[in-house]
Order: C-alpha cells, then sequence, then structure tokens
C-alpha cells in the first residue's frame, strides 16, 4: 500500500502511538522526508516537535544508498553490509563524510537559528522518518539521542523493511511501523508526494504542533 503523501502517511502511523499520549514524549522528525511524518505524529500526541539533523553517506555511484550516516555530536555509523557489496574504498568514504559532515552542520544552523535543541533527559523521545531502507540514518538518529539523555526510545515509520527493523530494535526501545516489507527499494516509492526542500525553519524549538 502506497500513501497519498508523507502527511497522510502520518496520520496513519500515529494512530499506532497513541499509547505514547500519556508519557509527555518528544516528537523529532528527521529532515527532509519524516519531517512532514513528524508533525502529524506530533499533532496527534499534542507532543512538542523537533527536528534531528542527520545525514545519509550515500554510495559514490548511486547516492540513494547508503554507506552510512551521521548524526549531530560527532556520531557517525558505517553499513558494513553495504560497504562489501560496493566497494567504496577509505579515499571515497572519506571525500563523501567530509561533504556531508559540512552539509549536516549548514543544516542544524539553517534549522535552529542559533537556538538549543529541546531537552531530552529522562524524556521519551519518538524519532520519526518516513521509511527504513538501510536504516543507517535511524542508527544515527538513535545514537544522538540515547547520548542526549533520552530515558526511552521509540522509532516510528510508516515502513521498513523486516530485517532493518529487526536490527534497529537493539539499538530503539520500540519500533513501530504501519507496513514491515521483505524489500523496500527507495523510501520515496512508497510515497506519491515529493519531499521540496526543507521549511525546517518552522520546525525550529519552541514549537507543538497541532492537529489539523
Amino acid at each position: 500500500m502506497r500513501f497519498d503523501d508523507r502527511r497522510a502517511a502520518g496520520r496513519q502511523l500515529a494512530w499506532r502511538l497513541e499509547s505514547l499520549r500519556d508519557r509527555d514524549p518528544v516528537v523529532l522528525g528527521l529532515p527532509r522526508g519524516g519531517v512532514p511524518v513528524a508533525y502529524e505524529v506530533a499533532g496527534a500526541l499534542d507532543a512538542p516537535l523537533d527536528v534531528l539533523v542527520v545525514r545519509k553517506l550515500g554510495v559514490p555511484r548511486s547516492p540513494e544508498l547508503g554507506f552510512g550516516a551521521l548524526g549531530e555530536n560527532g556520531v557517525r555509523v558505517l553499513n558494513d553490509d553495504v560497504l562489501e557489496e560496493t566497494g567504496v574504498g577509505l579515499a571515497e568514504q572519506a571525500v563523501v563524510e567530509a561533504a556531508e559532515r559540512t552539509e549536516l552542520e549548514r543544516r542544524v544552523s539553517r534549522c535552529r537559528h542559533g537556538r538549543d535543541p529541546v531537552a531530552l533527559t529522562g524524556r521519551t523521545v519518538v524519532i520519526v522518518d518516513d521509511g527504513l531502507a538501510t536504516g543507517a540514518t535511524a542508527e544515527a538518529a538513535c545514537r544522538v539521542v540515547r547520548g542526549r539523555g533520552a530515558a526511552r526510545i521509540v522509532l516510528a515509520v510508516p515502513v521498513g523493511t523486516t530485517a532493518v527493523v529487526a536490527r534497529l530494535r537493539r539499538l530503539a526501545d520500540e519500533v513501530v511501523r504501519r507496513q514491515a516489507l521483505p524489500f523496500l527499494g527507495t523510501v520515496g516509492a512508497w510515497c506519491h508526494d515529493r519531499v521540496t526542500p526543507p521549511a525546517t525553519r518552522h520546525f525550529a524549538p519552541p514549537v507543538r504542533a497541532v492537529s489539523t
């Protein structure tokens, strides 16, 4: 089943997260595609919404395929299976990582305008993306959030592969998805809309999403 757009996917995902409403959660959307999904989730849970910037490390000859990811606070993860399959060498990795680290820092500055992120210490944190393909960006996000003191991490996505969901359950306390698939392809194939350049400045803290 494909979704009309990412906000529709977010509304369908939100009802599976209703039990979190009484836990005073914080919702974090991963730009770009995860932000419209997270907006709907935060509205349904009446929760504060923030962005969490991560960057996929794309295979040079196939940038949609991630061999790893970078996160805030120096977080870096690699996907050994993709590296082995594609043969991306250390020199190529270094070039991609340097470019993406610069882009990550630029986007953090653009999203937050110098403001501090929402405090996560002791909170239930719902990390929302628009799907799990290799899972590298979600893994980076979980590591960032754990490092910022979250008491419980719930990773929530509309779609994800069965194998990746199982692997990420070792990092998140709970993984919630609308659909689990043996093979995903590209995340964008599961939504009819296209993600426009990020308007993430609208989601910089302090923001509370409301239902529409």
